[in-house]
């Protein structure tokens, strides 16, 4: 497919053009037509991958060149660091002695991402950083960017506002923000931290206390699974209440996250009675228990469903198996158990397991060794369920004013009749 090229115009168009309005060469040759210095846009395929991205140029003659470099380079990737040179200068900031050659967005995201890999982060942790540069190199597409360093302080305005999440995801993605810009800075591909003056939104830092199920909550979700009942079968549905009763059984002992139970593999985490969870910081491997009539009902799914025993269908990533448990399986256990005083959500299992915990008096450091945390962050969000917690703060409080001074204290008279 041949690549073609047309201008994209801004919401800050010169001569007033409509925002996203496309135009081309053979457009602008038109009588009456009003120039503009939005920028040109290539698209088509390179090395089988479909893009749009912009030539950092506004005249046709200059986006030509870069187009021919584009297809002689046969690759968006390797034919980035042509489309990163001169643009119109109300969006180039960089001063022209610079002597570390300029990066494109492209290839800054690409190695923050291997940077983030290279800490062997939990798959869904870099799905979030993942997430992130998609919508970074979206919004310089957006705005006619190519390179790192085109990117202003009234942007990262206009970028962070753009953002539609919940004010606490909200300042995670803003701590992941900040993080890249330092990251571009140390290796000198800005000049300046363009991100430190953002604030997380209010609020955002306020620790709210958990939510896990109630015993009664639970039960609840059980008698949802036998109201399900067996699978009907194609093309209603292949699975049943069974299906998610186990699911929810090994989420509730093991507090497992639901994206390790839907990719729970049996010959590898299950040893006797015993769950691998992680690696210890010792470099030991770190289980939990469960009981054997659990033992024995994954060990039946084995027979029925392979190692994985919640796959669905023929998913295999993490994140497909995820999906489905979480948006069609879960979901519909969690409708028929309904309603709800508190939205009900996978995640909420291993905050039960973790308040069962704490109830029967299993020390914070022991939990917190289980669900992989620190014994700070389970004081803090899990206060409410430590046990004796409340009767140890009244005693401390009955010895600390036990010895003070008390007030002679009379009848009041009077009052009402």
């Amino acid at each position: 497919m041949a690549l073609a090229l047309y201008r994209r115009h801004r919401r800050d168009c010169k001569a007033g053009h409509p925002e996203q309005l496309h135009s081309s060469e053979h457009d602008e040759r038109k009588k009456g037509w009003k120039r503009c210095e939005c920028p040109i846009t290539a698209s088509g395929t390179l090395a089988g991958r479909f893009r749009r991205q912009s030539t950092g140029r506004w005249e046709w003659d200059a986006a030509k060149a870069v187009l021919d470099d584009l297809e002689k380079a046969g690759s968006w990737a390797k034919a980035a660091p042509a489309m990163a040179g001169a643009t119109k200068p109300s969006v180039s900031s960089p001063a022209t002695d610079r002597e570390t050659p300029r990066i494109s967005i492209l290839e800054a995201t690409e190695a923050y991402l291997a940077k983030c890999k290279n800490r062997s982060i939990q798959p869904a942790t870099y799905a979030k950083y993942q997430t992130f540069t998609n919508q970074l190199k979206g919004y310089a597409e957006y705005r006619g960017y190519v390179c790192v360093d085109q990117l202003t302080v009234a942007d990262m305005d206009r970028f962070y506002a753009s953002w539609k999440d919940g004010i606490r995801a909200k300042a995670k993605k803003l701590d992941r923000l900040k993080a890249f810009f330092k990251f571009c800075l140390k290796r000198e591909w800005i000049t300046k931290d363009i991100s430190s003056d953002l604030e997380a939104p209010q609020g955002s830092s306020i620790t709210l206390p958990k939510a896990p199920f109630t015993d009664e909550e639970l039960i609840r979700i059980y008698d949802a699974c036998d109201v399900l009942g067996p699978a009907p079968g194609p093309p209603r549905r292949n699975w049943g209440g069974e299906d998610a009763k186990d699911f929810v059984f090994l989420s509730v002992y093991t507090g497992l996250r639901i994206s390790d139970v839907a990719t729970f593999d049996i010959t590898k985490r299950l040893k006797g009675n015993d769950v691998f969870l992680r690696m210890h910081k010792t470099r030991r491997p770190l289980f939990t228990w469960i009981p054997s009539w659990l033992v024995e009902r994954l060990k039946a799914r084995q027979e029925k469903n392979g190692p994985l025993i919640f796959r669905c269908g023929v998913s295999l990533t993490m994140k497909q198996l995820t999906d489905i448990w979480r948006n069609a399986r879960l979901k519909k256990v969690f409708e028929l158990a309904g309603p709800w005083d508190e939205r009900p959500h996978p995640h909420r299992l291993r905050h039960t397991f973790v308040r069962i915990l704490l109830e029967k008096g299993v020390p914070v450091a022991d939990v917190a060794e289980l669900v992989g945390d620190t014994e700070a962050i389970v004081r803090q969000h899990y206060a409410a369920w430590i046990q004796g917690r409340q009767d140890r703060l009244s005693r401390i409080l009955q010895e600390a004013f036990e010895d003070k001074p008390k007030p002679k204290l009379t009848a009041i008279r009077g009052g009402r009749k």
